[in-house]
């Protein structure tokens, strides 16, 4: 088992970062390979909506290695971690610039495993989460179920990791996504093929 994890936070030690470890550190006990990859701190353009990744081969057409690289990376993993800082009450700017233009020029998500992880101070974690899992069900992958919201609350890594509840919850998701990864490994012969999207617009 392969899962790569995206550290979206502009601090590559900070409560993301001790969150996403949490996990990795049960998903490593359940036998899986971790990759942890911090791009919060890059500068990343936005989409451009140029349709241009649609219709050529390799992905987005902005240049540029943060992109094409996490698409490589995702095409050999089994499961996918987002990590995100709560910035008013939403994902942080540059990591939702990144997460767009990396899932939707993707191709090869299909019934891999994602799951999050979100840290805030006080609140608004919540809507960070519902937006993280948003790409992952537009792209036709399974969410590791948990107990609780993927949220862990502190300005730092220490203050993350004095959340007792936080790190269970964490915890809990990661053996979750161990669970899943194996048993779509197994089942995978009886999945359903993706489906040929019909697309219309409400305005003709």
């Amino acid at each position: 088992m392969k899962v790569v994890a995206f550290n979206g936070s502009p601090r590559a030690g900070g409560a993301v970062a001790r969150g996403i470890e949490v996990m990795a550190d049960a998903l490593r006990a359940e036998g899986a390979q971790v990759e942890v990859v911090h791009v919060g701190g890059l500068a990343v353009a936005g989409c451009l909506a140029c349709m241009k990744c649609r219709r050529r081969e390799g992905g987005c057409a902005i240049e540029g290695y943060a992109v094409a690289e996490a698409r490589g990376k995702i095409g050999a993993a089994d499961g996918v971690i987002l990590g995100s800082p709560t910035y008013y009450g939403g994902i942080a700017g540059n990591f939702k610039c990144f997460l767009d233009r990396l899932f939707f020029s993707g191709r090869d998500m299909d019934y891999k495993v994602g799951a999050t992880v979100v840290s805030l101070r006080r609140t608004g974690g919540v809507s960070v989460f519902h937006q993280l899992n948003n790409y992952f069900n537009l792209a036709h992958m399974v969410i590791a179920p948990g107990i609780y919201w993927d949220v862990i609350h502190g300005n730092s890594a220490e203050e993350a990791e004095r959340d007792e509840e936080g790190v269970q919850i964490l915890e809990v998701q990661a053996r979750s996504m161990a669970w899943l990864m194996k048993a779509i490994a197994a089942g995978r012969k009886e999945a359903p093929p993706p489906p040929k999207r019909k697309r219309t617009n409400f305005i003709r």
